[in-house]
């Protein structure tokens, strides 16, 4: 069954119609090509899930009429995943299958040796990365679309461990990451944090420490930025019990 995103459609309710505009009914009528009487899914990316019947189609606008709706609380913990810039779409490849993995934010992050600088173009980074969030959470059928958050400096990465349990992957780190979340007493908050090329620089890696997270490994293997987060991310959900 085919699934679409309505953005303003939280109010849905059986009965109503759901109307996609914009890209979203280019894609419905002209890439899916959707038809009169087909049944589908649609969503607001904020936990509104509405099962609907296809009442009309043209090139810009689709209208959806609700049959059943249901409302897909937030998930406890939160996973967040922060992201190293990082060079080529090593950093996309990462936030987008940490979306269909189950990720709820995540978060850019300018490590000190990213080779990738957003500088004044950060707004411009974080919106595409929020684009390509909202594909693979569409794609993946997810009822609440991740938030992607605006790009953080190290010191506010760390400073995050006053109130969430922060785990820096580190291939040198004793600690296994598997073993580390089966401690965790009910957090409301995971974050991941993923390095660059090149891996942490050590100094980030104190700060980090000094400000109470805990560095954990994954395996024996030195995995690439573009993989880590998804792997770490694959077994924190394993070890929560969701999977």
């Amino acid at each position: 069954m085919l699934h679409f995103l309505a953005e303003d459609a939280g109010d849905a309710h059986p009965g109503s119609p759901v109307v996609l505009t914009g890209p979203e009914a280019h894609h419905a009528a002209a890439v899916r090509r959707v038809r009169v009487g087909e049944e589908v899914t649609v969503g607001d990316g904020r936990g509104m899930w509405a099962t609907g019947t296809v009442a009309s189609v043209a090139p810009r606008e689709v209208v959806i009429t609700v049959d059943q709706r249901r409302d897909v609380p937030a998930r406890t913990p939160r996973l967040v995943l922060v992201q190293a810039l990082a060079k080529g779409d090593r950093d996309e490849l990462a936030i987008q299958a940490a979306t269909e993995l189950g990720v709820d934010a995540i978060v850019p992050w300018q490590a000190g040796r990213s080779v990738s600088r957003w500088g004044d173009k950060a707004e411009k980074g974080r919106a595409r990365w929020a684009g390509i969030v909202r594909e693979a959470a569409k794609q993946a059928h997810r009822a609440w679309v991740p938030e992607v958050e605006q790009v953080a400096t190290t010191a506010r990465v760390a400073a995050r461990s006053a109130a969430s349990v922060v785990l820096v992957l580190e291939p040198t780190a004793t600690a296994r990451l598997s073993d580390t979340v089966r401690a965790i007493e009910e957090p409301a908050e995971i974050l991941l944090v993923v390095g660059p090329e090149g891996g942490i620089d050590p100094g980030e890696l104190d700060v980090f420490t000094q400000a109470g997270a805990r560095l954990v490994r994954l395996g024996d293997s030195v995995l690439r930025t573009s993989t880590a987060g998804p792997a770490a991310l694959a077994a924190v959900e394993v070890c929560l019990g969701r999977w």
